[in-house]
């Protein structure tokens, strides 16, 4: 499959979480930018929905960005406004060209 240039008309964010300590102790999660890409941004029709709850019931979302390393599920997507939880990170077809980030949108 090729990655088509003009579906990835979303610029999204991709963030990784940072474990903070305060001088009292206290230990807070704080998210740092890492990169920012263009994506396509999907969501999941009902149809696949269904089918993907038999694997992952939460999973809302299909994101498709260029391949690009060190992505993993702990991370999060920011789209504008909109907050997505990265569930699985899949190489498709296993050339390193393009990543499919499923996630979940945070309301």
């Amino acid at each position: 499959m090729v990655m088509k240039i003009g579906k990835l008309r979303h610029q999204i964010t991709l963030q990784a979480p940072t474990l903070t300590q305060d001088s009292l102790g206290v230990v807070s999660e704080t998210w740092s930018d890492t990169a920012t890409v263009c994506a396509q941004i999907e969501a999941i029709s009902g149809r696949e929905f269904f089918d993907a709850a038999r694997v992952n019931a939460e999973v809302t979302h299909r994101i498709r960005i260029r391949h690009r390393p060190g992505i993993v599920p702990a991370m999060r997507v920011l789209e504008g406004t909109r907050t997505f939880d990265i569930h699985s990170v899949l190489d498709v077809d296993g050339r390193k060209r393009e990543l499919t980030l499923m996630c979940v949108e945070r309301v």
